[in-house]
């Protein structure tokens, strides 16, 4: 497959900024989430893709539950690896482009969390979501969480920001572009010494109906849409959300 410019976004000081954005608190509100929606028990299996430095990996196996941790990214997983071996969790992780990965079988759910769900074109995420398809147990759950989807995208864009995470100061310049739908980015990172560093990132734009099509083909149904991790449902103009599908073949 062609090579995807998303691939390198979190190779530099950007591992660094992701974890200054987001609060401990919605980590441990989303894992209780994910364990109700897809009735976890211990022992039961999960598939977390695009896990980052594991934040939802390791809250789900500091409560028993077996994880296979998928990322791109070898620091990360290299993170994820020490921290399960020091205090023995059931983590199995995997450092690979998330295209090709084997994602396993027979699990309870599959995550994708953080928004890394619009990373791909629409063959990609076709192909995704019949390899989760595959991985998933009879009715188990598929949870994607995104502030990319075409209900919230469209509403809240804009063509400029900045914000803070922690001592990096981000510059973001955004172009909404059409067919495929996308939102292409450029983020400059002022680091604490002063030193500069751009990266450019795409966003491919799905409607809920667009992914309703492409899960159905996937053999999974949505079952549930959300706002917030407490189960708030999804109304336009919300700024995030959180898919619940489940396995219906």
């Amino acid at each position: 497959p062609m090579s995807n410019i998303n691939n390198t976004f979190f190779k530099g000081v950007y591992k660094d900024v992701w974890r200054e954005l987001i609060p401990a608190g919605l980590t441990e509100a989303e894992a209780e989430f994910i364990i109700d929606e897809a009735g976890l028990q211990a022992d039961y299996s999960v598939a977390d893709i695009f896990c980052g430095y594991g934040r939802h990996t390791l809250s789900l196996a500091r409560k028993g539950v077996r994880v296979t941790a998928i990322d791109n990214s070898p620091e990360y997983i290299k993170e994820i690896q020490s921290i399960s071996k020091e205090e023995n969790l059931p983590v199995q992780p995997n450092s690979t482009d998330i295209i090709s990965a084997s994602l396993g079988e027979g699990h309870q759910a599959v995550i994708c969390m953080g928004n890394s769900f619009s990373f791909f074109n629409r063959q990609d995420t076709e192909q995704l979501l019949k390899s989760i398809g595959k991985a998933l147990a009879h009715q188990g759950k598929l949870i994607i969480n995104s502030w990319m989807i075409a209900e919230i995208a469209i509403r809240h864009f804009k063509e400029k920001e900045w914000y803070e995470a922690g001592p990096f100061k981000c510059i973001l310049d955004y172009t909404f572009l059409f067919n495929p739908d996308r939102i292409e980015s450029e983020q400059t990172i002022i680091a604490p010494d002063g030193s500069i560093e751009r990266i450019e990132g795409i966003d491919y734009i799905y409607s809920l109906d667009d992914l309703k099509v492409m899960l159905q083909a996937a053999g999974l149904k949505i079952t549930g849409l959300f706002s917030t991790p407490r189960k708030r449902k999804f109304v336009l103009g919300d700024p995030r959300i959180y898919i619940v599908a489940e396995k219906i073949i």
